[in-house]
């Protein structure tokens, strides 16, 4: 395998990894704050899983992002495709939209979505307004993995 081949990979590792760690981290806020608040207000369960589950949106795009990846470089089809070093830097850069859109708003989707848990102990009909302030956050993530979609799928291999 080749010097482009390796790039490749670790721009497809970066866009899983990276989102995946700030899913994490964002999940960890949300579900913190939600067993919390389950000790007050356990009938509203449901609520505090979604919030919770919001920040984990991000890692999936950047799986799905590292799978576009891996599919375009054939490495689960067989023989891999030859990639320059030129090609294989194009394929990490096209992954680091997402890995950076996909960390930091996990992490800040979490924070908003631990607020989200606040607010419905104190007022449960208002839980929706929470989770709409949380998709405002993710937009920057689907923004990010739209770009990386539109480079990988632009890189000629």
């Amino acid at each position: 395998m080749s010097y482009g081949f390796g790039l490749a990979l670790l721009g497809a590792a970066l866009a899983v990894g990276l989102s995946g760690v700030g899913s994490a981290i964002g999940i960890g806020y949300a579900g913190q704050a939600s067993i919390g608040a389950m000790t007050e207000d356990p009938e509203n369960f449901g609520r505090y899983l979604i919030l919770t589950a919001l920040p984990g949106t991000q890692g999936i795009y950047g799986f799905v992002a590292a799978f576009m990846l891996i599919m375009k470089i054939n490495l689960l089809g067989g023989t891999p495709v030859s990639l320059t070093t030129n090609q294989g830097f194009s394929f990490l850069v096209a992954g680091l939209p997402i890995a950076i859109a996909g960390f930091a708003s996990a992490i800040h989707q979490g924070k908003v979505c631990t607020a989200g848990v606040g607010l419905t102990i104190k007022r449960p009909a208002d839980s929706m307004k929470a989770m709409v302030l949380a998709v405002f956050v993710e937009f920057y993530a689907v923004l990010g993995l739209l770009i990386s979609i539109f480079l990988i799928s632009g890189i000629k291999v």
